[in-house]
């Protein structure tokens, strides 16, 4: 994957597409940062390299959220193309049907604890769901049960 984003990167310098390049190099220095916090023995796997790209994807979520709010929609604006960017080296996300699915799934287990649930669907759904988004299926799917 790691390879990918770097190849995606000289075709973007090549292209002259600056907003593409910054936002590639900025996957590329979080990514590096991890690899760091990891420690020089452990290589990342492309499950971790998809978890800092997911953390990039909500930062920018986050920010779109505030400058819509503060009525600025021009680094909102920005923001969302970067997000688009990101969002190209992120798996697939579930439907609301397919998150549903597992989350039945592990209700009709018997299971009732909000905590084990999430923790058996997070394992299930594998970062390809945001977990707030989780979170509230599993808490409406806990109500009606």
């Amino acid at each position: 994957m790691l390879e990918k984003i770097k190849k995606d990167l000289v075709e973007a310098m090549k292209a002259k597409d600056a907003l593409k390049m910054g936002t590639i190099r900025m996957i590329l220095a979080s990514v590096h940062n991890e690899e760091i916090a990891k420690g020089k023995d452990k290589e990342l796997t492309d499950e971790d390299i998809v978890g800092v790209i997911r953390k990039e994807a909500k930062k920018r979520r986050e920010a779109i959220e505030i400058y819509e709010s503060a009525d600025r929609p021009e680094l909102a604006n920005k923001e969302k193309a970067e997000l688009e960017t990101i969002n190209e080296y992120l798996p697939p996300e579930l439907s609301e049907e397919e998150i549903q699915k597992i989350i039945d799934e592990v209700v009709s287990r018997g299971e009732e604890n909000l905590g084990k649930v999430m923790g058996q669907v997070m394992i299930k759904i594998a970062g390809r769901a945001e977990p707030g988004k989780v979170s509230e299926l599993v808490k409406r799917a806990l109500e009606n049960s």
